[in-house]
């Protein structure tokens, strides 16, 4: 039983860590996903609103802010989401990265 133990250890020990420069993604691009994700979802709650119904119309579902305003902030909050998981940092940025996670 032991010995099976010692095995797996033996094997764990094997993997390495990969160094903060090989990584596909620093801060920085974490940083651009959390701000594109909250314009995302600002985007959805400046489209929210009451509904027309067949008894009652709502001409606020036309407004600026849920036709124009809204969809404008979610699209652009994809765009940066996108560009923020598409972006490779630079090997300077990966450099100052390790040096940020060496001083830690």
């Amino acid at each position: 039983m032991s010995e099976n133990r010692h095995e797996k250890q033996q094997t764990m020990d094997q993997f390495e860590l990969e160094k903060p420069s090989e990584r596909p993604l620093i801060k920085r691009n974490f940083l651009w996903m959390i701000i594109a994700g909250v314009m995302i979802v600002a985007g959805f709650l400046l489209m929210l609103g009451e509904s027309s119904t067949t008894e009652r119309f709502n001409p606020d579902i036309f407004s600026t802010r849920r036709t124009v305003v809204g969809p404008t902030l979610s699209f652009c909050g994809y765009v940066i989401m996108a560009v923020a998981l598409i972006l490779k940092p630079s090997v300077l940025q990966a450099a100052k990265a390790t040096e940020e996670e060496g001083n830690l």
